[in-house]
């Protein structure tokens, strides 16, 4: 590579990108700020750019230069807005290089790009000038999008960490090409719609799980390049798979050649640590009062789902942001303008985030992991909302794992743990999760919290499966408990796939596939999923049989399935439920199949109503319901029963 002698004066920025980075206003920064290799005056090079306001001087220094420190200076903008830039001729993609950051007290800091599209594979720290170019096979995927990421859409997401879902013979991660293959044919097998991946933007620390992200613009180097990445997004595009990323506004490390201290001063964060210190986490909080920070976070969020095509966004730790005693005791926090503890800096980003996104990119989806009562989160920006297209039902996961952790004998008397949900479940656009964090820190696998010899954990496990399927809100299950994964979730070890050869956890397996395909292939348990419409209880307070049964209606008025859940190991023979309609009900699934690894002694086949009213309903059926299990029946209108006689004939 050709060594650079000079660095030219030159800028990609106009008046108005300035005005607008300024201002808080311009989301396509990583067009302007970085590394960018271009062409001047007819000679190849790279443009560096890096904002570093109360900087005494910037250099660019790497292996083009040998790393020296003082032979290419970038020229401070005229116009106060604290940009460096310049360009150096004969620097090319892959070139590795660092920013020196002279302070004001004459301190030199050694600091990787910002907006760099790559870097070192940890635990190596400079950036790498990187072109992002990649020619896209999945134009029929984005074409039809939003009929994939509506709101009246099924959203059966499979959580994943790409480093450990599955390790080779070496105990080494898949790369990004690998998962490719083995990720997308598992996940297509198992009928999931969208994948949720943790942060994928490089991080030094690996048991960070990637929430202490330095790189917010490139895809970790551990598993491979930017494009090969792209490669594992079209490749899941290409098999209808939609794709989620964990997205972290809420803090960044310490790391010294990260975002912190960046040009000597709290650049990114609050100098005041009861603002800019997170107690939790020892990391950084943003300053999200500034502009240029802003500026910063929402590009990053449109540079996903722009150079990426990323469908979707799952914001970290958004309770963290919205309050500012947030994990602090008295004396630990200032109170807002008006005395109160929101912060009222984090609720406006959040707002200009979501309506940057959904301007953008309306067929996308931003999701908040959100474990408070705070109003609105889910609502639009212009009736005072967050602008969040969902949020996730912490409260819901607690009271149902926390349920089934009881054994069947005492449930009568927790009943409300599973009812209570349906209080609250249409003030939010909800997702239900059993995320990584279900699965950590001592807590155990989930299968472990399931009472019971080894029948009863894995028919408890089916059944909290179903109940979770056929409750309102989309659906969320961190990798492993698809097949109930054994042991806690370790990133070092990786996920057992050896259990997958034993029929209870295959049969399990199994089950999760096909409640899957019903879930998607079912308009009544999507279609009206935050719509009060969609739910209709056929008898709540069944509490001394420990048994819930409820409708899940489509916006047609016959799209009807009923549910019933038997959460004890007790068979209920002649079990009436009240349904709306005169006619048949067919299964659609039993978890007490012996294909489910249930007892299979109870098949239940097409149910026939009878015409007197129960549960306040003027028709009934009965049915035999299985030890802890899950039925599904759906109604069959008279004129689907007539076409099907006819196709016969």
């Amino acid at each position: 590579m050709p060594v650079a002698t000079s660095v030219t004066a030159h800028s990609l920025f106009t008046d108005y990108d300035i005005n607008l980075f300024r201002a808080g206003k311009n989301f396509r920064m990583y067009d302007k700020l970085g590394s960018h290799v271009i062409e001047v005056d007819g000679e190849r090079g790279c443009y560096f750019a890096v904002w570093a306001p109360s900087a005494k001087a910037v250099s660019v220094f790497g292996d083009f230069n040998d790393w020296d420190k003082q032979s290419h200076p970038l020229n401070a903008r005229w116009d106060s807005s604290g940009i460096y830039e310049g360009f150096i001729p004969g620097v090319k993609s892959g070139t590795v290089y660092k920013y020196a950051v002279q302070t004001q007290n004459g301190e030199w800091l050694e600091k990787g790009d910002p907006y760099a599209r790559l870097w070192e594979t940890p635990p190596k720290t400079a950036s790498i000038v990187w072109d992002t170019y990649y020619e896209w096979n999945d134009t029929d995927w984005m074409k039809d999008r939003y009929r994939h990421n509506g709101i009246d859409r099924p959203y059966s997401v499979y959580e994943v960490h790409l480093g450990s879902w599955k390790k080779n013979a070496k105990n080494e991660s898949l790369s990004y090409r690998e998962l490719a293959t083995d990720l997308v044919d598992y996940v297509r097998k198992m009928n999931y719609t969208h994948v949720e991946f943790l942060p994928v933007m490089e991080h030094p620390y690996f048991p960070s799980w990637g929430y202490q992200i330095t790189g917010y613009f490139a895809p970790s180097s551990r598993f491979g390049g930017p494009q090969d990445f792209m490669y594992l997004v079209d490749k899941l595009h290409e098999a209808g798979i939609g794709i989620i990323l964990d997205w972290v506004p809420s803090h960044f490390p310490n790391d010294a050649h990260g975002l912190a201290q960046f040009d000597g001063t709290h650049l990114y964060d609050h100098a005041d640590p009861r603002k800019g210190f997170h107690p939790d986490w020892k990391s950084a909080i943003f300053n999200y009062g500034r502009n240029e920070v802003r500026s910063f976070l929402i590009s990053n969020a449109l540079f996903w789902l722009d150079r990426y095509h990323i469908d979707g966004l799952r914001v970290d730790a958004v309770a963290s942001m919205l309050y500012l005693d947030y994990s602090r005791k008295a004396g630990e926090w200032i109170p807002n303008q008006y005395g109160g503890n929101e912060n009222l800096e984090a609720i406006d980003f959040l707002r200009e985030f979501n309506e940057a996104v959904y301007r953008e990119y309306p067929d996308t989806m931003t999701i908040a992991e959100e474990s408070t009562a705070f109003s609105g989160v889910s609502r639009p920006t212009y009736v005072g909302g967050l602008g969040f297209g969902q949020k996730w039902m912490m409260g819901w996961m607690h009271d149902t794992l926390k349920y089934f952790k009881e054994d069947p004998i005492n449930r009568s008397y927790h009943h409300g743990m599973l009812t209570f949900s349906l209080v609250y479940a249409f003030s939010e656009n909800f997702m239900l999760p059993l995320s990584h964090d279900e699965v950590v820190h001592g807590k155990g696998p989930i299968i472990d919290r399931m009472p019971g010899d080894e029948w009863q954990r894995f028919a408890n496990l089916r059944a909290l499966y179903g109940y979770m399927m056929t409750h309102p809100g989309s659906k969320l299950n961190f990798m492993g408990g698809e097949y109930g994964q054994t042991t806690e979730w370790s990133i070092e070890r990786g996920l057992d796939w050896s259990l997958t050869e034993y029929k209870p956890h295959s049969s399990l397996q199994q089950y999760v596939a096909k409640l899957n395909d019903i879930y998607r292939s079912t308009t009544a348990l999507y279609e009206q999923a935050y719509d009060p419409q969609g739910f209709e209880w056929i008898d709540m307070g069944d509490h001394q049989h420990s048994v819930l049964s409820y409708l899940r209606r489509g916006k047609e008025e016959q799209d009807v399935v009923a549910v019933v859940h038997n959460l004890t190991p007790t068979v209920r023979a002649d079990y009436r439920i009240g349904v709306p309609f005169a006619g048949s009900y067919e299964p659609v699934i039993n978890s007490d199949d012996a294909e489910y690894g249930g007892t299979g002694n109870y098949e239940i086949k097409k149910l026939e109503s009878q015409p007197s009213e129960w549960n306040g309903r003027p028709n009934h059926i009965e049915l035999t319901l299985p030890p802890l299990s899950t039925v599904i029946l759906r109604y069959v209108p008279e004129q689907k029963k007539s076409s099907t006689k006819s196709k016969k004939k």
